[in-house]
């Protein structure tokens, strides 16, 4: 892998991960009292509007790095629905 290629690949898991923090503090505290439901439901019109660039490019890191940011921000959103 080149030095480029790498930075590509640790920016896209830093960005990919940068949710899970907030995945598991909310799932221990049962709280998403502080959270605002605006900026994740605009962070997962985003990653999903990236994710489908990637499906229709066929680009499977882009692909993956999404669907997996997906996840995590969908959790937050379920949460958030379900505790307030």
């Amino acid at each position: 892998m080149s030095f480029i290629g790498g930075i590509g690949l640790l920016a896209a898991s830093l960005t990919t991960l940068s949710a899970l923090p907030q995945v598991v503090r909310c799932w221990r505290r049962r709280s998403t009292a502080d959270l605002s439901l605006g900026t994740f439901l605009m962070a997962a019109g985003g990653i999903s509007l990236w994710l489908l660039y990637g499906l229709l490019i066929h680009d499977v890191p882009l692909i993956a790095g999404n669907a997996v940011s997906l996840v995590f921000v969908g959790s937050i959103l379920a949460m958030k629905l379900r505790w307030g």
